[in-house]
């Protein structure tokens, strides 16, 4: 076996000590740039190939074209500095892995989610010893955990127990919910391990880089210089990330009060059908379906209603752009219009009066969402922090959140989960009987 000398930096040598210990199976190196993430994954990826022949890694991020320009190049240095030869001590077949002499290969992948791939079918069957992801914040929380689970390949026979090794800038995404957070909180699981990197812990950079990091933007800053996980400069949010992420933990808040029902439609070509039951302020995720008919809505609203015992007048179903596709409506539920006049004054219609009265609620820890999928939680943590102003600086307008277009651009879906909890809002910002009924005599038929 080749001998190779490397000198570790402390964190280097703190994120590979973890790499090897016989607990941890996910780790994120995390925060500042340049602190030597792409480099220490690597070293890792390198290590373990040559140390286990015939073993097989992933190495992937967000877009190919990009691993290539950006860690792929870092591979290759690192390779040059430790005198492995291409051509001799592996080869790397382009586009797709580099295969070494010893037979361990490190796959080249492509971890984008594709809206005609949305199951990563792309990965196909494969089966991996380890694998290692470069700015995780870049792919989608469902993409991290189909990699989990393919990594199976010859761990008994190596000793080994499955190992991802992850690395990315602050994020206000799963990142800082499923690692930064609970890290800072003591809460962290076992199996999870959380490393701080900034860029002074790179003994190796140049100070013209820190320089450069030093003229970003303010928001830019914080996060590539400081590695500041708790950077939120956006003043149109109107609900802090904390207070987002805590609706799945506020367990204080009690199931008690009047039932409710809240339902965010969709037909063939919309995005998905959801439905949340309500106890007060306490919500729960009754169904989540793509590509729904109207007759299997009005079957799945019915159903909901009867098994919680909740009245027709208690609940509530958008109606903008939709009604006129589906074949039948449940007598008496009520229509949610948002361009709708609101009650008070000061807010420009229905809706943005529901979105500042969400937002008050969960900035005040006042809703519980009761949740335990992961994925689902993800996407309603992304949507939620679509609750922005807009006219900001216009002190003259009413008070009126950004478009639907301008959300589904950011979030490249339609916010359906927000709308679901948004129109449960209007049962708290007016009374009752102001009410419009939907009747028997609006139900159409296709």
């Amino acid at each position: 076996m080749k001998q190779i000398y490397f000198r570790p930096t402390p964190k280097q040598m703190e994120a590979l000590e973890i790499l090897t210990d016989k607990q941890t199976t996910e780790l994120l190196f995390g925060g500042a740039a340049g602190g030597a993430k792409s480099y220490c994954i690597c070293v890792w990826l390198i290590m373990m190939c040559l140390k286990y022949p015939k073993s097989r890694w992933l190495l992937g991020r967000a877009k190919l074209k990009t691993l290539k320009q950006t860690t792929l190049l870092t591979f290759f240095d690192v390779c040059h500095s430790w005198g492995l030869k291409r051509d001799v001590d592996f080869r790397y077949v382009a586009d797709e892995k580099i295969v070494w002499k010893n037979g361990s290969e490190i796959y080249l992948k492509d971890l984008f989610l594709y809206p005609s791939d949305p199951e990563f079918d792309a990965l196909g069957s494969s089966e991996f010893t380890g694998a290692a992801i470069d700015e995780l914040s870049e792919i989608t929380l469902k993409a991290k955990n189909i990699v989990m689970s393919r990594i199976r390949y010859k761990l008994d026979e190596f000793g080994l127990i499955p190992k991802l090794f992850m690395a990315s800038n602050p994020a206000k995404n799963f990142l800082y919910s499923d690692f930064y957070k609970p890290w800072k909180d003591g809460t962290l699981p076992i199996y999870r391990k959380f490393l701080p990197a900034l860029v002074g812990d790179n003994p190796f950079i140049s100070q013209h880089y820190i320089e450069n990091l030093k003229k970003l933007d303010k928001n830019s800053r914080e996060r590539l210089l400081y590695g500041n996980w708790e950077y939120d400069t956006d003043p149109s949010k109107m609900c802090e990330y904390d207070a987002i992420v805590d609706m799945f933990t506020n367990k204080h808040i009690l199931p008690e009060g009047k039932s409710y029902l809240s339902a965010d439609l969709a037909l063939q070509g919309r995005d998905k059908f959801v439905a949340m039951s309500w106890k007060g302020m306490v919500a729960t995720i009754e169904s989540v379906l793509p590509k729904t008919t109207g007759r299997e809505m009005e079957d799945v609203l019915q159903k909901i209603l009867i098994e919680r015992n909740i009245p027709r007048s208690q609940c509530v179903a958008d109606s903008d752009g939709i009604g006129g596709y589906l074949s039948s409506y449940l007598t008496g539920i009520k229509e949610f219009h948002g361009g709708d006049p609101a009650h008070n004054k000061m807010y420009a219609n229905l809706k943005s009066e529901c979105a500042f009265k969400l937002a008050e609620l969960i900035n005040e820890r006042k809703i519980y969402v009761r949740c335990d999928n992961p994925e689902i939680r993800e996407r309603i943590i992304e949507e939620v922090e679509q609750l922005r102003r807009d006219n900001l600086d216009n002190d003259e307008v009413k008070l009126r959140i950004i478009k639907k277009d301008a959300m589904k651009e950011n979030l490249q879906r339609s916010p359906d989960f927000l709308d679901t909890l948004l129109m449960r809002m209007v049962y708290e910002v007016k009374p009752t009987p102001a009410f419009g009924f939907i009747s028997a005599e609006r139900r159409l038929i296709v």
